[in-house]
């Protein structure tokens, strides 16, 4: 389980492919603190560690979870946002993330305003997720609040720090995002189906 709260950002050193696997390494100042079986998140994805030593560690990213996400477009170089799970005393300063992607959406467009930003997103629609004003959603795998949701869009307001701080500096327009919905909402949104069920 994570916060969404990013502790650190990594650079993608190498991919390999075996099979349909993707192993990925990475460069961050968390690396070496890394052990063998822990979970990280890469981008919201929840991954284990394979791999470590001081400088970088090692992921291995299944079909399922090239195919879900947008971890599959990264290349050399590409930087993604890195947080270890969460301590079982410490806060719940970002909302609960799972680490498991729901879909990807595409940023559609960034307003810039005056020490803050804009970020516009559009993803494929589904009953099975819900979005509301000031709710919760994880976005590559930052905790942000929810604004002015419709049934496929949804927008996120960016302070200056968390746009220096995770790879929302490096987003762009058309730019492929992990999304993880709220746990929370997941669980009505499926109550309220089986109930609608039961009930035609």
């Amino acid at each position: 389980m994570f916060t969404g709260i990013i502790e650190a950002m990594g650079v993608l050193k190498k991919a390999e492919r075996e099979g349909e696997n993707i192993h990925f390494t990475f460069e961050s100042p968390i690396s070496r603190e890394l052990k063998i079986d822990q979970s990280v998140s890469h981008n919201g994805v929840c991954l284990t560690v394979v791999k470590c030593d001081e400088i970088s560690h090692t992921v291995t990213a299944i079909s399922e979870t090239l195919h879900r996400t947008n971890l599959g477009q990264l290349t050399e170089g590409n930087i993604v946002n890195l947080e270890r799970a969460m301590m079982a005393n410490a806060r719940l300063d970002g909302h609960i993330v799972q680490g498991h992607i729901d879909l990807t959406g595409i940023c559609t467009k960034i307003d810039s305003l005056d020490g803050s930003w804009h970020f516009h997103f559009e993803y494929p629609a589904s009953k099975d997720f819900v979005l509301v004003d000031k709710g919760s959603v994880s976005v590559n795998g930052v905790s942000l609040t929810v604004v002015q949701p419709t049934l496929n869009t949804f927008s996120v307001a960016i302070i200056p720090y968390t746009f220096n701080h995770t790879t929302f500096k490096n987003i762009k327009q058309g730019d492929s995002v992990n999304l993880e919905f709220d746990i929370l909402g997941k669980y009505v949104a499926r109550y309220a189906q089986l109930y609608l069920k039961q009930t035609s």
